[in-house]
């Protein structure tokens, strides 16, 4: 099908930002039962205490607390909003039933410049990180050698590695910025494609940076997730 004639943005890199209003409330909970966790899974891995520590990825059934159901309820609820948003153009003009589905759900605590290097994830077509713990704004930015970008996570574009080298003028601004940094706050959920390259820059703080991370996809309930038919010609 060929398009109209007209200006078309094609190909949007689509991303969610949520606040969790039970943040305050719960988050502490959180914290205290991360670092038993954390105890308990070096002891059994004979690991030593360091500066990264990424837990198994079976959280969503290793923890029963009631405060934890809300917060997977809310990270579930903010996914299906945003898949919603995401594909409305896609999608028939009658969306369908979702059954979103966690694939993997885990955190990370990071210290005395701790990072995780450039990835993406597989297995699934979404992906979120939800800050529990980091210090505040202005003493986080203060750090003397990493400033602002200190434990922030950082996104970048698909047309950043075109961008190595590439000649840059007015008419291809529009590649510009070639990555979004976004400040690590206690109660926010990031929700972004899986295959959308990206970091956790160094951090160092008073507090630990503590965020919790998962994989996810999302299906039409009780039916088939095929959009298009097709025939052989």
């Amino acid at each position: 099908m060929s398009p109209d004639p007209g200006f078309h943005a094609l190909w949007p890199t689509p991303l969610g930002v949520h606040r969790w209003p039970q943040a305050d409330a719960v988050n502490p909970l959180l914290v205290r039962v991360f670092s038993a966790l954390r105890a308990t899974q070096r002891h059994a891995r004979g690991q030593a205490e360091a500066p990264f520590f990424a837990s198994d990825d079976d959280l969503l059934q290793r923890i029963r607390l009631p405060e934890w159901q809300g917060f997977v309820q809310f990270l579930v609820a903010s996914l299906r909003d945003t898949v919603v948003a995401a594909n409305r153009a896609a999608w028939p003009p009658q969306p369908p039933d979702l059954a979103v589905r966690i694939e993997g759900l885990w955190f990370q605590t990071s210290q005395r410049g701790a990072f995780h290097d450039v990835h993406t994830h597989g297995n699934c077509s979404w992906s979120g990180v939800y800050c529990v713990q980091v210090d505040a704004p202005a003493l986080r930015c203060a750090h003397p050698t990493y400033g602002a970008a200190n434990g922030v996570t950082r996104f970048y574009g698909p047309p950043f590695a075109q961008l190595g080298g590439a000649h840059v003028d007015l008419g291809n601004a529009y590649l510009q910025p070639p990555h979004l940094d976004v400040a690590p706050v206690p109660g926010q959920l990031v929700l972004f494609p899986a295959w959308l390259a990206h970091q956790a820059l160094p951090y160092d703080g008073q507090d630990e940076r503590i965020i919790v991370s998962f994989n996810a996809s999302a299906h039409a309930a009780g039916g088939s997730d095929r959009l298009h038919g097709y025939s052989a010609g």
